[in-house]
């Protein structure tokens, strides 16, 4: 097992350093702990995404959870997210409390999202070649990638994810699945049951209480534990719904709203970190540092309780034989979906012009061929992107 200060320092690491949204983390957590540090194969990584893009709340964040919670246990879950989110929440809140300095429509940014380009097309190379290395699956991931673009919502990602797993469980032989190593699961089934029981008591219990309560770190926990708890996707889809959430009651100004959102497209790590700007801002009381902490911890709350009590049911259910034909299709359904995201929003928010994709191909270029390490590349196309 893991200490929770190696976790804790491979995680800041990449919440330093991983630009690009929810779908270039995934990128970045599968070179980082599948290829360097070989925490895990890349059969059981595909599992991880595949399970935490049925949980609702920020998937990539869940993803990195569940590494820390099976490297180092609830401690090592604990020291991941932390990593992972803290210099992104520490700036935003910086920013929010008017400290920041940095402009937000500089060349450099637009640098970030074209290496996002060439992150999430590694991710995509090599999980392509793994999990689809033959004709049935290659066509389950292109079929995955139609049906997610032409139905771009949850309901899409979801329903791509159920079709590639009834078509790999109808159609593909048991011996074409890929090998498969159990996931070091410490969590007992009782355990996971109680944490999602506490999951849905929690949703249910904390608007009757926000309701009916007059203080304000109440209703903010309750509000943004509901945002957590309900949303697929994570990242930009939760915005509409903190926005909603934080606006009408003019907790937070619309024009502060934006200015932080178009802060947290310059941070990186996860984007549900605008949690802590959102509550740093507020015209409530608490605000600053302690309001910070209050929404974060609400909205990534429900990420910990599902992912912590799902994981032992989906390592029992994935032993059966049905779900073991199920899950070469739905590999090859999550590297279709990873497709579609990598033209849109990544590719079409970032690749304007030939210079941009000058800049991502060669960022490709020394990501998976010259094996730059990803942080060097992502300083480089930030710099390169302020002479742009």
């Amino acid at each position: 097992m893991k200490s929770s200060v190696d976790i804790f320092l491979a995680f800041l690491r990449l919440g330093l350093t991983s630009f690009g949204g929810p779908v270039a983390h995934l990128g970045y957590f599968r070179e980082e702990f599948v290829h360097r540090r070989r925490w895990l194969g890349e059969p059981a990584y595909a599992d991880l995404v595949a399970l935490c893009q049925f949980l609702p709340g920020p998937a990539s964040s869940q993803v990195g959870i569940a590494l820390g919670l099976l490297r180092g246990g609830y401690a090592g879950a604990m020291a991941a997210f932390l990593g992972f989110t803290l210099p992104s929440a520490i700036l935003l809140v910086v920013f929010g409390l008017g400290l920041a300095t940095l402009p937000l429509d500089g060349g450099w940014l637009h640098g970030l999202k074209v290496v996002a380009v060439a992150v999430v097309a590694q991710a995509l190379w090599g999980m392509g070649k793994t999990l689809t290395p033959d004709r049935p699956r290659a066509t389950l991931a292109i079929a995955a990638a139609t049906a997610a673009t032409l139905l771009p919502s949850t309901a899409g990602q979801i329903g791509a994810i159920l079709i590639g797993g009834v078509i790999g469980w109808a159609f593909l032989r048991v011996d074409t699945q890929l090998p498969h190593a159990t996931l070091p699961v410490r969590t007992s089934r009782r355990t996971g049951a109680g944490l999602l029981i506490a999951y849905l008591v929690l949703l249910l219990v904390l608007p009757a209480l926000a309701a009916a309560s007059d203080s304000y770190a109440v209703k903010l926990f309750a509000g943004f534990y509901h945002a957590g708890a309900l949303v697929f996707g994570g990242g930009h889809v939760i915005l509409p719904l903190l926005q909603a959430q934080v606006v009408p009651p003019s907790w937070v100004s619309n024009d502060a709203f934006l200015a932080g959102y178009g802060a947290a497209q310059a941070v990186p790590g996860p984007l549900s970190t605008f949690a802590a700007y959102l509550g740093a801002v507020s015209t409530q009381s608490p605000a600053g540092w302690l309001g910070a902490a209050i929404a974060l911890s609400a909205i990534f709350l429900p990420a910990f309780l599902l992912v912590m009590g799902a994981l032992p049911f989906w390592e029992s259910l994935r032993r059966h034989d049905g779900i073991r034909r199920a899950m070469p299709g739905i590999n090859a359904a999550v590297v279709g979906l990873l497709l579609a995201a990598f033209y849109h929003p990544v590719w079409t928010s970032a690749i304007l012009s030939g210079a941009d994709f000058c800049l991502a191909a060669a960022a490709f270029l020394l990501l998976v061929f010259w094996k730059w390490p990803p942080w060097l590349v992502v300083v480089l196309s930030a710099t390169i992107g302020g002479f742009m």
